[in-house]
């Protein structure tokens, strides 16, 4: 089943230009791995002092994901923005539903 990947990047304003076009190079290659659909990239607008991304990757299993995850040359990448960011990448990984979200039934 498909997942929903949201990356959170919080970035130092003065390093935003050496960070931007690593994350380019990493949507450049996770598009070649297996199990990539589709991503796009956002930036924080409001509140307006927040400096931070976030990327909604879509990928065909929980699997493929982590593959392209701990793969050497993502991390590789992913190290040089942590460093740059001087913060640790965020990550959050989501089913999608079918049919929306079903409530429990109480007992």
């Amino acid at each position: 089943m498909a997942v929903e990947v949201l990356i959170r990047r919080k970035y130092v304003a003065e390093r935003a230009e050496k960070v931007s076009p690593l994350m380019v190079k990493l949507r450049s290659l996770a598009t070649a791995r297996p199990g990539y659909i589709s991503s796009e990239s956002l930036r924080c607008i409001n509140p307006p002092d927040e400096n931070e991304y976030l990327i909604i990757s879509t990928w065909q299993s929980d699997k493929d994901w982590k593959q392209w995850l701990n793969s050497k040359e993502r991390m590789a990448i992913q190290k040089e923005i942590d460093t740059l960011c001087k913060e640790k990448t965020e990550y959050r990984v989501y089913e999608v539903l079918v049919g929306g979200i079903i409530p429990k039934a109480s007992k």
